[in-house]
């Protein structure tokens, strides 16, 4: 069942995926359409899943799941990723490689390896204040809260010490 991600409640579990390329205005109304449909269908043990979705900074998507209504299975997150899988085919994307870093730089929403992100700290090309996106957030209420932060206060902080 599709709701409203605005809707889900704090505990409710988030999955990222960030993409290394923007969408286009038309590539996002058709992600949105496709998630739409998946997240329709989408069911644990055939039970409906009360799932909702987002497309955030041109780049990310981002599915939450109510699990008070319904706790996702093995089987049904292993459809995520096929599902994932598939759009990574259709829009020519990599969506499921975290081996990169999103960030903001001069109010841009900039991606690089993660190898790269490191040099840039080292070299003081990005700093303890630069704003990065923290996809390893559990549920909403952290994303709501702690998905954009700080490179100090997320797992990124490791390469300013």
């Amino acid at each position: 069942m599709l709701i409203p991600f605005k809707d889900l409640p704090g505990d409710a579990r988030v999955w990222i995926y960030q993409a290394n390329k923007k969408f286009d205005e038309q590539e996002q109304e058709q992600l949105k359409a496709d998630l739409e449909i998946f997240l329709t269908q989408w069911t644990a043990h055939g039970a409906s899943l009360h799932a909702g979705l987002e497309i955030r900074h041109d780049r990310f998507i981002v599915i939450g799941l109510d699990q008070a209504q319904g706790a996702a299975s093995g089987c049904s997150i292993d459809a995520q990723v096929r599902f994932i899988q598939q759009l990574e085919k259709k829009f020519d994307v990599e969506l499921l490689d975290k081996m990169n870093v999103t960030y903001i730089q001069n109010d841009r929403v900039h991606y690089k390896p993660l190898l790269d992100f490191k040099k840039m700290a080292k070299d003081g090309a990005v700093g303890k204040k630069t704003i990065v996106f923290n996809n390893l957030v559990n549920t909403k209420e952290e994303f709501d809260e702690h998905w954009q932060v700080p490179a100090i206060e997320s797992w990124h902080a490791r390469f300013f010490k």
